[in-house]
């Protein structure tokens, strides 16, 4: 996460990161969305579907605030988001990198069946932002791997631009 090293920053920078966001995700280029508190009155997180992974495959990536990490929330995030990609995206694989000394991240593909496929060395950004500084773990789900994973059984709606529903 490149934009949260220089954070804190000005609201007009934020509201331009958010503007950006939308305008990728309304142009079907990258996919952000924040994670929320049960009762919606704290962002706690952010998640998202980004393709850069290549054709036919899109990565989840997430964060989550310090003080909420062990409470499920990207846990959650991620098999619904796993689902989507497969059922929504039609794509054929979903890929989550982690850096090799976050536990807690290491957990969340673990805990719901991808595969760990290799290292990739100096893939992810330094604790001071400077890029490819640290290895990335690489974990995998592909398409017919979904029904026997715990992704299957994630509770989620999801509805297009107009409002119709997809899942």
């Amino acid at each position: 996460m490149p934009w949260a090293h220089e954070a804190p920053v000005p609201l007009e920078q934020v509201v331009e990161l958010l503007r950006s966001f939308r305008g990728q995700f309304d142009l079907g280029q990258n996919f952000v969305y924040g994670i929320f508190s049960g009762d919606q009155s704290e962002v706690v997180g952010g998640t998202g579907l980004h393709p850069r992974v290549g054709d036919g495959a899109l990565e989840v990536g997430y964060w989550l605030r310090a003080n909420r990490v062990g409470q499920g929330f990207v846990t959650e995030s991620t098999a619904a988001l796993t689902r989507v990609s497969f059922e929504v995206c039609e794509v054929d694989r979903v890929e989550i990198r982690v850096d090799p000394e976050n536990a807690a991240s290491l957990a969340v593909p673990r805990r719901l069946g991808f595969v760990e496929e290799g290292r990739l060395r100096r893939r992810l950004h330094g604790p001071d932002g400077t890029p490819l500084q640290r290895d990335a773990l690489v974990f995998a789900l592909l398409r017919d791997e979904l029904a026997a994973s715990p992704c299957a059984d994630a509770r989620l709606e999801a509805f297009d631009v107009a409002g119709e529903r997809l899942l």
